[in-house]
């Protein structure tokens, strides 16, 4: 890459408009690099062969191969790219097909505007990145999953969130986060009120309390 600090990417859509909104989205941050675009499978696994991206997002239905084929091409013990999938769908057995095939990013089309620069980053930064928007189902065989969950509630929350909430627990600031991440402080504290409101915590201090008393289960 000519930018160290740069992401590079590649996007394979089948819809030209869905696919223009994507790259808008993308490359309105000037640390995201955009090396190419494809309409169909298997120009999809050729960019991704020619530029070795950090990064490829992939439409799950694609015509000459799917975003799931196109990972069994790609996703190779050699492979360095991290492939997020973008579907329609909240279906598990395509959830749990595409966590078995190394898929370290899942975003819902509806959702994609709003996740998909976060799940970049995260994928990037060889962490996962699940809708959030996503139902608790799909969440249920994570590779994030671990024992308490179910008691503590942990299941609702997304990779990114549960990344966050580690660092929470090493007594971390919102600024000290977001400069770990590379993302800004208000994602950060947005991040922090979903945590609150999915595990149903009040007070000015009860996340961090919590992340402390139970970071053993996190």
């Amino acid at each position: 890459m000519s930018d160290k600090n740069s992401i590079s990417i590649v996007i394979a859509d089948d819809h030209p408009l869905f696919r223009k909104g994507l790259r808008e989205v993308i490359e309105a941050e000037k640390h995201l690099r955009i090396m190419g675009e494809a309409g169909d499978g298997e120009a999809a696994v050729q960019l991704i062969g020619e530029h070795k991206p950090e990064v490829a997002v992939l439409d799950i239905d694609m015509p000459r191969l799917n975003g799931l084929d196109v990972c069994e091409r790609v996703l190779t013990p050699s492979s360095t790219v991290g492939v997020i999938i973008l579907t329609m769908y909240d279906d598990e057995a395509l959830f749990e097909r595409a966590m078995h095939l190394g898929v370290k990013g899942y975003v819902l089309k509806d959702s994609a505007a709003d996740d998909i620069v976060q799940g970049i980053e995260m994928v990037a930064r060889k962490g996962y990145f699940i809708s959030p928007s996503l139902t608790g189902h799909v969440m249920r065989d994570s590779p994030l999953r671990s024992s308490g969950d179910d008691r503590l509630g942990l299941l609702q929350l997304t990779p990114a969130e549960r990344r966050i909430l580690n660092m929470i627990a090493t007594e971390m600031t919102s600024a000290q986060i977001a400069d770990e991440l590379h993302i800004s402080p208000r994602t950060v504290e947005h991040h922090r009120s979903n945590i609150i409101g999915k595990l149903g915590l009040s007070g000015q201090y009860a996340l961090v309390r919590f992340a402390l008393q139970h970071k053993d289960s996190l």
